[in-house]
């Protein structure tokens, strides 16, 4: 018997003009360079730094201005170049996000993400707003990634 999900994973998908190694290294090693912090933080323009700290156990977390850390996550699984899953902790209730490095060429590289585990949420929590309007239910979490996906995209190009 087939399970129906009645909070399927968000999954968002783009391809990268850069191999497989460079494009999980821009990832994870300048994240902080890159990744929109306004407005997917929790601490927006006090943001000044955001660590990933390249191994299974590590956190991810933001800096602030004033020197705290915020935890975004705990890496669960690390399969570089390939892969890593992490835990995430910005959402109200933690949730658990996958990211896929795909060489599909010497120069091209498939980028999915999969954020799963809404289950854990509360049906007002699922509505509620995030970093974009309208939330999990709303989509919110879908556009989300996908502007994620494309600054990951254009900074991995540009340092290719």
């Amino acid at each position: 018997m087939t399970e129906i999900l009645s909070r399927p994973p968000v999954r968002q998908a783009t391809l990268v003009r850069s191999d497989a190694a460079h494009t999980f290294d821009t990832f994870v090693r300048t994240i902080g360079v890159w990744w929109p912090v306004e407005p997917f933080s929790r601490g927006r323009e006090r943001v000044r730094d955001v660590t990933f700290e390249r191994r299974e156990g590590g956190r991810v977390y933001e800096t602030w201005d004033d020197g705290t850390e915020h935890d975004w996550g705990e890496v669960l699984a690390w399969d570089p170049p390939e892969r890593f899953t992490m835990s995430w902790l910005v959402t109200p209730a933690p949730t658990e996000v996958e990211l896929t490095f795909r060489a599909l060429g010497p120069a091209l590289t498939r980028v999915a993400v999969e954020h799963r585990g809404w289950e854990a949420l509360s049906d007002e929590q699922v509505r509620a707003a995030c970093a974009l309007d309208g939330g999990y239910a709303g989509g919110a979490f879908t556009e989300g990634w996908s502007r994620i996906l494309a600054r990951l995209v254009a900074e991995a190009e540009r340092a290719a």
